[in-house]
């Protein structure tokens, strides 16, 4: 039976003892232990668990959610420092190790660093790489337009911001198309805008593409004025700025939203400049 080390694993409980359960690994089975145990397991139940090792070093099972698995990449805070290398926080029972070899630069305990995680083909243990950048340039590409896609903040460049598809690939979120503070390290939801699979140039727009995030956001809309009692100082003339603040969408999203809402005749727009709900 092929245990995945690194991620996760649908195991069959085996046995119970004192201090936890066995999960069938098709020999004597992997520990997990009664912290991490759902309350009434039972023999011959199914568990979804990842597969680490433990602080002395034996495979052991966890109900934990790590902060990324095997094939991600994750921006994860370094813990401690040794000789040898450095430990993120992975979020489960053992750090991430990061050997000097994989570090482009010598990291500081408290610093954040992206990592690529992947196996020690000596040792088959978790290992952090941060040399990750040449291979994401060079992936084929195989995304379309108008994909979602899960975008992670790389870094900001003169451009915008630098984006890490999927763990796969590097893209690009252009300024004029950002309409809210991004978080280095964390991961948004977008779609593919443009493709040029020539120069492996990939451009990103967060948020959902066309009429999808045109329909999302006309419950938002809806919704607004409800809980304002109809009425919204807000129209096609208010700043990109406002509208990203109130709404959480782009002008043109909005306009889109407020056309579409017009002609459906469940709102107006008052004298006063003022959306209003048609009751």
């Amino acid at each position: 039976m092929a245990i995945n080390i690194g991620t996760y694993n649908l195991m069959k409980v085996q046995r119970k003892v004192e201090f936890g359960v066995y999960l069938d690994d098709g020999d004597k089975g992997i520990l997990l232990p009664n912290r991490w145990v759902p309350e009434e397991t039972q023999v011959g139940d199914e568990l979804k668990v990842f597969i680490g090792y433990d602080s002395e070093d034996r495979l052991i099972a966890t109900t934990l959610i790590p902060k990324a698995i095997v094939g991600e990449i994750a921006y994860l805070r370094v813990r401690t420092i040794t000789s040898f290398g450095a430990f993120l926080d992975l979020g489960i029972m053992k750090d991430l190790f990061v050997p000097i070899a994989f570090q482009q630069s010598k990291m500081i305990v408290g610093n954040s660093y992206f990592v690529s995680i992947g196996l020690d083909e000596r040792t088959n243990r978790m290992v952090g790489n941060q040399w990750f950048e040449k291979e994401l340039k060079d992936n084929e590409i195989t995304l379309k337009e108008l994909e979602l896609v899960s975008a992670m903040v790389y870094r900001k460049t003169n451009l915008g911001y630098a984006v890490i598809i999927n763990h796969r690939y590097l893209g690009l979120i252009h300024a004029n198309e950002i309409f809210k503070s991004l978080e280095i390290g964390k991961s948004y939801e977008a779609f593919i805008k443009k493709i040029d699979a020539k120069n492996k140039k990939i451009d990103v727009v967060i948020g959902k593409p066309g009429y999808q995030k045109v329909e999302s956001e006309i419950d938002v809309i809806l919704r607004l004025l409800k809980e304002k009692n109809g009425s919204l100082p807000y129209n096609d003339k208010t700043s990109p700025e406002i509208i990203y603040q109130v709404f959480g969408m782009s002008k043109k999203t909005f306009k889109m939203a407020l056309g579409n809402l017009y002609r459906q005749q469940k709102i107006t727009f008052a004298e006063n400049g003022h959306i209003q709900l048609v009751r």
